[in-house]
């Protein structure tokens, strides 16, 4: 039997390839059906390429371009190195501590405090841009394959806007993962306004939207691709782990409000105060390693090294393997996540 479901990818940088080994994992499994993805900042590019693959070649379509653009993002063209080699090396986490403890605020951090993307001059250019131009955007906006969801900031109302269908290009693929501290606004004519709007990244907004997954003739089951770590035990101290833990409580706001929305609504109807069918039962997954995420932090994000991401993209089949084997049969058939319990 085959088990429809919706994708919701958050945004996190480099860890976004964690998410690109979760696809990995589940473009190989012909009993699940994606209908629809909403993404973020990484996960938009994860979410665009994707839909670009499998338009164009299916299932092993999908996996061959989000492992080319990966590919891209670490600047290698060949991950073999990594394979062998990662047998000598420690795990990230632990590469990531000794970065920070050798460079405790890196140069980045402090040019980000002083300086302005805007200062950078002719010279400045999005280094995601020859990436994100790699996609084929006739296959990213094409009917055919999931629907396509792409949440950006829209600067000067600090509303969230999505993108879908004939609206979606580079440019919005760009906005969505446009960090104002890194990154000049992307400014492009809205196709819904009209108007020249500037945007930064989605993920202040809506890390990623649900809401465009509650359409009636999609599945009620949104499985979500978490990066962000939801809970740390360790108080932050140094002043890179109290960025850190700003960087993740902000980027996962948006979804906590909506996941509390979602849980209020499944309670009412439970509770027979609501009439069934009047609003949608979503059904809640999620997909997360936690545990290695704490073992990270916002310098990683933004450092995206072939070990990194090979090592990412592993965990994230990992712990894809883990969910399927524990809730597959849960599917198209209860919620997963405790949401009594994440918001008691």
């Amino acid at each position: 039997m085959v088990k429809r479901i919706n994708l919701a990818l958050q945004g996190g940088g480099a860890h976004g390839a964690f998410t690109w080994g979760v696809l990995d994992r589940l473009l190989q499994d012909d009993s699940i059906e994606i209908a629809a993805i909403s993404g973020t900042s990484a996960g938009a590019l994860n979410a665009a390429a994707l839909k670009a693959g499998m338009t164009e070649g299916g299932r092993a379509g999908a996996r061959a371009l989000l492992d080319q653009i990966w590919h891209q993002v670490g600047a290698v063209h060949d991950l073999r190195l990594t394979g062998w080699i990662a047998q000598a090396l420690p795990p990230v986490g632990v590469i990531n501590s000794w970065m920070e403890s050798v460079m405790p605020v890196s140069p980045m951090d402090i040019a980000a405090l002083v300086t302005s993307p805007y200062q950078y001059g002719p010279l400045y250019r999005n280094p995601l841009e020859p990436v994100v131009r790699s996609l084929r955007f006739d296959n990213v906006c094409s009917r055919e394959g999931p629907e396509l969801y792409i949440a950006a900031t829209n600067v000067r109302s600090g509303k969230i806007r999505v993108f879908s269908g004939d609206e979606l290009s580079c440019d919005v693929i760009l906005a969505s993962a446009c960090l104002p501290t890194l990154f000049q606004a992307v400014e492009f004519t809205d196709p819904k306004s009209g108007k020249e709007e500037a945007f930064w990244d989605g993920g202040y907004t809506g890390n990623p939207a649900l809401f465009p997954l509650f359409e009636a003739h999609l599945p009620d089951d949104i499985m979500i691709v978490n990066i962000n770590p939801l809970t740390r035990d360790t108080l932050p101290r140094t002043a890179q782990e109290i960025q850190n833990r700003l960087n993740e409580i902000s980027f996962n706001s948006s979804l906590l409000r909506e996941m509390r929305a979602i849980g209020f609504v499944k309670r009412l109807i439970a509770e027979g105060r609501m009439e069934r069918g009047k609003m949608k039962d979503v059904l809640l997954h999620m997909i997360a390693d936690d545990e290695l995420m704490n073992t990270l932090s916002v310098t990683s994000k933004v450092t995206p090294t072939p070990y990194l991401l090979h090592s990412l993209k592993e965990a994230g089949r990992v712990a894809c393997d883990r969910f399927l084997d524990q809730h597959m049969a849960d599917l198209n058939t209860r919620t997963t996540i405790d949401l009594e319990a994440m918001f008691s």
